[in-house]
């Protein structure tokens, strides 16, 4: 890692100089373990720059959807690498990077039915800095490779574990699974990918440490 931000408030100044000295369009990937709290952070970079200029671009959009995931026997393994359309994420980031003058749609997952929505997100065409968050943004394996070289610059979120499981199982409670299933599901195949997520720490541009 090449630098630090100190916290969510540095994140913040971090964003508001490039969209200040920004030209084109600049992404930025959150990147962070499940429950690490990528759309936490995003939301409030975006709540206190409060921009039509800035965007936040979830990368859990592209999960492959159930019928899918049960086709290719995957479906015990939603949220790993293998379980998202890879290739349609890539050239919508390609897409934004290249076109300025377009309006973006892309699709958003909507936890409550644990399917993603086409077209219900949209990059504008005054956007100047898209914050993407995913985990597996530095992953170097499936295809996820090729994501870093279109981003400007990636974010690691660093967060104490065992806290970080706790809100995990918390928001799989809230998303309808039994405090079982939930702590299965977060100590198991949440913190098999997790494994994955924290070997591309070291490629990220900045590292943040939340709590």
């Amino acid at each position: 890692m090449s630098g630090l931000l100190a916290d969510k408030n540095a994140a913040v100044e971090r964003v508001r100089a490039l969209l200040n000295s920004t030209q084109g369009c600049t992404l930025i990937g959150i990147v962070g373990k499940p429950g690490a709290g990528k759309s936490t952070l995003s939301q409030y970079i975006s709540e206190s720059i409060n921009s039509p200029q800035l965007a936040v671009l979830p990368m859990d959009g592209f999960h492959l959807s159930n019928a899918v995931l049960a086709e290719l026997h995957r479906a015990d393994r939603k949220g790993a690498p293998d379980t998202f359309d890879v290739a349609g994420f890539i050239a919508l980031l390609t897409r934004i990077r290249n076109e300025e003058d377009s309006h973006i749609y892309y699709p958003i997952f909507d936890r409550s039915i644990e399917e993603s929505i086409a077209a219900q997100g949209v990059i504008s065409s005054e956007t100047k800095v898209v914050i993407v968050e995913g985990n597996y943004l530095l992953h170097q394996e499936d295809g996820w490779q090729n994501v870093a070289k279109i981003l400007h610059e990636t974010w690691y979120i660093d967060i104490d574990d065992e806290l970080r499981i706790e809100r995990l199982i918390a928001r799989h409670i809230a998303y309808g699974k039994s405090e079982s299933a939930a702590e299965q599901w977060a100590r198991g195949s949440d913190e098999r990918n997790a494994e994955l997520i924290a070997l591309g720490a070291e490629r990220a541009d900045y590292v943040i440490r939340l709590d």
